[in-house]
């Protein structure tokens, strides 16, 4: 069965840190064609659309177009902290591989 995207404690923290409910916006998951495995993940604080799935928590909102949606079902949108740096990273069990960077994959 698939289940629309879930989102981390962690993710939604850091939107709070940014401030991005206070600007009008929302985190904005999509998949575009295209990067080294087929697929890419486009990530970027935009305004909600009236089709988006939004998803809410802490006074945040993440939102996926209709498009991207069967792509992301049932995976995690999190935040990760590492020596490489921060980002928000997302855990795709739908993706049959992915590049070294975290931002393309294969189906």
């Amino acid at each position: 069965m698939n289940l629309p995207p879930k989102v981390t404690e962690r993710a939604f923290a850091r939107l709070a840190e940014i401030g991005a409910s206070k600007q009008g916006k929302a985190l904005r998951i999509a998949v575009e064609g295209g990067g080294c495995s087929g697929f890419q993940y486009a990530i970027e604080l935009d305004e909600p659309a009236t089709d988006d799935l939004v998803l809410e928590g802490a006074g945040e909102k993440v939102v996926v177009d209709s498009v991207s949606l069967s792509f992301l079902a049932n995976a995690t949108i999190d935040f990760s902290e590492e020596l490489i740096g921060a980002r928000f990273v997302i855990e795709n069990p739908n993706a049959s591989s992915s590049c070294g960077c975290g931002t393309s994959f294969s189906m």
